[in-house]
């Protein structure tokens, strides 16, 4: 399973508890003030706004706190101001990294994120040592007990998906980046309950990790994760289910 997918899916699980939902919501609002700043405060013609109204509903955001971030976005609000970045590295057993930040004060991230990967066995490199091995897709998550997989994997690639994958009942459909909004479109319009939808990087190839460097690996992703500043993250781990079950128990 590619590191994103690994990913992708413990996150999934770990958003499921309550506790998950306040950092969850305060991504959110970073990203919809930043889109909102970049390509105005309507959806209709703001494509990543569109996006990130998409995800804060999927967070169950209450209209008035969506609304709220719009505006501080469009200067209608008093708000901060986020410079948006991305940093790269690598982790144990030479996983690529990638970290997408939000932050006020760049000195003071960079610090702190050099900071969580060197203590976790990782460390923060140069500006395109890992990018090239990630492409960008969009991958919007599906997941119904009613579902009928064959059908929905017609649905998603008649409206132009890549390819859906199917990891313990919860479907991912992957889209180029062109095509995430008429895919995502067709979803909302059937009523196909999407409980998120982005675009994230995908990497081109993985590295296989073992019992020893996976609890490593995953402490790591956790630590990033949990950064205030950090917006997500990528990596192109690739733990076998065996190992992966272990470490759960």
């Amino acid at each position: 399973m590619s590191g994103h997918s690994k990913w992708h899916s413990i996150k999934h699980k770990k958003a499921k508890v309550d506790a998950q939902r306040g950092k969850i919501f305060t991504r959110v609002i970073k990203e919809l003030t930043v889109a909102a700043r970049m390509g105005g405060g309507d959806p209709e013609s703001n494509s990543r706004l569109r996006t990130a109204v998409a995800a804060a509903k999927a967070a169950n955001m209450p209209a008035d706190n969506i609304e709220r971030a719009i505006k501080k976005g469009t200067g209608e609000l008093p708000g901060v101001s986020y410079e948006e970045i991305t940093y790269e590295g690598y982790g144990p057993a030479g996983v690529a990294i990638m970290v997408d930040v939000m932050t006020d004060n760049k000195n003071r991230t960079v610090a702190e994120i050099r900071h969580v990967m060197s203590r976790n066995g990782g460390n923060l490199g140069a500006n395109g040592c890992v990018a090239w091995m990630f492409h960008k897709k969009g991958v919007i998550t599906v997941e119904g007990e009613d579902l009928d997989e064959d059908e929905l994997l017609e649905i998603a690639l008649e409206a132009g998906a890549d390819d859906m994958k199917n990891e313990d009942g919860v479907f991912e459909i992957i889209t180029n980046p062109s095509a995430f909004e008429d895919v995502r479109s067709v979803l909302e319009e059937k009523g196909i309950p999407m409980t998120s939808a982005a675009l994230t990087m995908v990497p081109e190839n993985t590295v296989k990790v073992e019992e020893k460097e996976a609890a490593k690996v995953l402490r790591l992703m956790d630590a990033l994760e949990n950064h205030d500043d950090v917006q997500n993250v990528y990596a192109n781990f690739d733990i076998p289910e065996d190992v992966l079950a272990k470490l759960e128990e």
